[in-house]
Parts: structure tokens; C-alpha cells; sequence
């Protein structure tokens, strides 16, 4: 669908070149999504499916500008990050730079990061910066999350919403609300039938549109076909 699609490189503190796009609608900016993608270890990248439907889609459908990019040593159709996967480690300075180049560059006004699985990781440790407007977590597995980073989000006023797929090998539903117990204050959402991934348009469809009603409410409901 329309949209203005420019190819980024992000600079880290620690001098390695990212690559990404930015996807922004024609018209008016409604909000800005900056997306942490799965671990590149099990295929995560920019383009993991939800992530290149949702630059696909929202700039035209819901006004919201989705910016993607590979962290250190990931790749994907656009090219391969500098650097070297740390587990998550490193990669801190992967998404602060990140954090600063929409600020700093793309001139965003307002904020949301979303994470998907590791992704998620990377947003509960390191998106932390007061200027980030909240979080969407999608399958959040908290192999990397530390208690110290749950509390801090309990003790943050910024919303936080985690999708939970009934069917999630990580951590479905029920143990979401164990592990999350020491954070009342998330919004935790289970989704019947669907899996860690979230194949099939049904499940995308509703994502997407979760997304929209977080950061864009008035655009719903999300178109179901595109416009001849």
C-alpha cells in the first residue's frame, strides 16, 4: 500500500552500521513504531512477517509510521547489521541508537516500541528512555528479562500491553500471569489459537489491528481488502 519507504543506516555507540527502513504514510503522521524483531538465531529479523505486513499496511491504513531495522549481525532481504548477535547484551546499544535516530533524524513526535519474542527482551531491558511514549509485547518468552526490569516497569506510569498466544511454546497465557505477577499493572491479552509466530492472516489481521487501537484508535477497523 502507499507509503514513503526509505532505507536508514543507524550508527551505534559503538560504531557499527544498522540497516533498516521507514516506512511513513503520505498524509498525516499519527504516531511512530519503532519494531525489535525475533532472535536472528531462529530467523528473527526486520522483515519477520508481522513486522513487514505492519510497513506494509499501517502507514496508508491507520497514518502510523513503522520503522524496521536489523541489530547487530542480523539479516535480511535489505542487507546484513555490522557486528556480531550478543544474546541480547550488546544489542542495548543496538536499540538506544535506534531510540536516538527517530528522535533525532525522523523527527518523530510520539514513540511506541514493539517487541516480538526477543524482541521483547530488548524492550523491557533497553527501551527504558523517558522520551518512549509505552511498549507492545508480542509473545514476550522472559528468558532475558530480569526482575530488576519488571520492576521497573510496574513503577513506570507508561502503558505496557502483552499479547499471549494461547498455543505459545515460551509461555502461554497462564504462565504469563505467574511470571508477570510482580507486574499488576500490564495489560495481559491472551489470543485464542494462536501460536509464538502468529501464522495466518487471522492472526495478523488481529494484531495489527491491537496495534491500532494501542496507538491510532480512531483509524479502526482496519480495512480487510485493499483499495482498487
Amino acid at each position: 500500500m502507499p507509503a514513503n519507504r526509505t532505507s536508514i543506516t543507524i550508527t551505534t555507540s559503538d560504531g557499527l552500521n544498522l540497516i533498516g527502513e521507514v516506512a511513513s504514510p503520505l498524509g498525516p503522521r499519527t504516531a511512530s513504531l519503532l519494531c525489535l524483531h525475533p532472535n536472528p538465531t531462529g530467523g528473527g529479523m526486520m522483515d519477520s512477517h508481522i513486522y513487514k505486513k505492519a510497513a506494509n499496511r499501517l502507514p496508508a491504513m491507520a497514518g502510523i509510521e513503522i520503522i524496521r531495522f536489523n541489530t547487530r549481525g542480523t539479516e535480511s532481504e535489505a542487507g546484513k547489521s555490522e557486528g556480531i548477535f550478543d544474546n541480547g547484551e550488546a544489542e542495548s546499544a543496538d536499540v538506544q541508537a535506534a531510540i536516538d535516530y527517530s528522535f533525532d533524524l525522523l523527527a518523530v513526535q510520539t514513540l511506541w516500541v514493539i517487541g516480538w519474542s526477543f524482541g521483547t527482551d530488548l524492550a523491557l531491558r533497553y527501551a527504558k528512555d523517558p522520551r518512549i511514549a509505552g511498549l507492545i509485547l508480542l509473545s514476550p518468552p522472559l528468558q532475558r528479562t530480569k526482575d530488576i526490569d519488571i520492576e521497573f516497569w510496574q513503577n513506570d506510569p507508561r502503558p505496557v500491553t502483552a499479547f499471549i498466544p494461547e498455543h505459545d511454546e515460551y509461555l502461554n497465557p497462564s504462565q504469563a500471569e505467574e511470571r508477570f505477577k510482580a507486574f499488576p499493572r500490564l495489560r495481559l491479552v491472551a489470543v485464542a489459537g494462536a501460536k509464538h509466530l502468529w501464522i495466518g492472516e487471522p492472526y495478523v489481521y488481529r494484531i495489527l489491528s491491537e496495534i491500532t487501537e494501542i496507538i491510532a484508535p480512531h483509524a479502526l477497523p482496519l480495512p480487510t481488502v485493499i483499495p482498487a
